[in-house]
């Protein structure tokens, strides 16, 4: 049996014990040894079990582990091998599985969410196909590489698209975890990062990640102290990570004149008004959501290179028979990365 999680909803979860799996063909059984939490995870957690089709998979899509057995017909992955776990799957065919953007596959019928259709990495053990699974710099540990396998590279993908580099002032809104890393990655990139959120936790945190000012938005003042520092024309690139109308809206408003903006945080509406916030002020906004296989390998390969320790944002590390409680705690959005580890 594999002792894993399983969410009740209503902001409740268990560990149970799971029937063992065995690597079909092109899979492979992966050994968890670190697995982080997601704030995309607490949409299940919190859901309103009597709304929602009953949930019988391990969530959990920010796998790290080992490579222990090799289904039929595997060939670019070998045991013992260090990696990191993608957690889509879809059709392997289309322009966007051959070019490890996955998550965007249009054969619906195809498509796999590890940690949703698919069994994720709260729990001992994880089957995988081979495709998704990215070897790591040995440079990189398991509690990096679970980072990596979703709120890093995240982050790390936005920031690309926001070609940020050390001409920049960029303002990150929201120091959760893909914040917090926005923060240490745009640094690394060589800009000047202004960190703002509502929890004076992520904040220090940010400070710690190597944010050069932090503002507390407590009293909505976030996009006046950004012009404040950038001698009133506002930063040169922004990023928002959490998600709220109200952080989307500053994080245009923050941006000058023929700056870049970039949306990540997920869910929710917002209302812009097109030409006072956008068109009049020659402003480029991006939508990015998560990263490619290929995507991902460049993210811990970046962090390898520089010797950057994403260990230090991590605030929690919990063993399985904690990770209930671990849960309650991360759903109060004020702690910074938290991963499950197994031994």
């Amino acid at each position: 049996m594999v002792r894993g999680l399983r969410f009740l909803g209503n902001r409740r979860s268990e560990v149970v014990a799971f029937p063992e799996e065995d690597p079909g063909p092109n899979e492979v059984l992966i050994k968890v040894r670190s697995s982080g939490l997601c704030g995309s995870d607490l949409h299940r957690y919190r859901a309103d079990p009597a709304r929602q089709t009953p949930l019988t998979t391990r969530p959990g899509h920010e796998p790290c582990g080992e490579v222990v057995e090799l289904g039929r017909g595997v060939t670019r992955t070998r045991s013992g091998d260090r990696v990191m776990q993608h957690h889509y799957l879809g059709c392997g065919e289309c322009k966007y599985c051959l070019t490890g953007w996955t998550q965007l596959c249009p054969v619906t019928e195809k498509k796999r969410y590890y940690g949703g259709t698919n069994h994720g990495g709260h729990g001992q053990f994880m089957v995988a196909h081979e495709s998704t699974c990215i070897r790591m710099p040995e440079e990189i540990s398991f509690e990096a590489g679970a980072y990596l396998a979703c709120g890093a590279s995240t982050a790390f993908q936005a920031l690309k698209k926001l070609a940020v580099s050390g001409r920049d002032v960029l303002a990150v809104f929201g120091q959760g975890p893909v914040g917090l890393a926005a923060t240490l990655l745009g640094t690394a990139m060589g800009a000047r990062v202004v960190a703002v959120d509502i929890s004076e936790e992520r904040l220090k945190l940010a400070k710690q990640a190597g944010a050069w000012k932090t503002i507390n938005n407590t009293d909505g003042s976030a996009v006046a102290q950004v012009r404040d520092l950038t001698h009133g024309d506002g930063a040169d690139a922004c990023l928002e990570a959490a998600g709220l109308p109200a952080t989307r809206v500053a994080t245009v408003e923050a941006t000058r004149i023929f700056g870049r903006a970039c949306l990540v945080g997920e869910g929710g509406t917002v209302t812009f008004e097109p030409t006072p916030h956008i068109i009049h002020r020659q402003l480029t906004l991006y939508g990015s959501w998560t990263f490619s296989t290929y995507g991902m390998a460049e993210a811990a390969q970046f962090v390898a290179d520089r010797g950057l320790k994403l260990e230090t944002l991590i605030t929690g590390r919990v063993d399985i028979d904690q990770l209930p409680a671990a849960y309650t705690e991360f759903d109060r959005q004020q702690t910074g990365k938290m991963v499950v580890n197994f031994p």
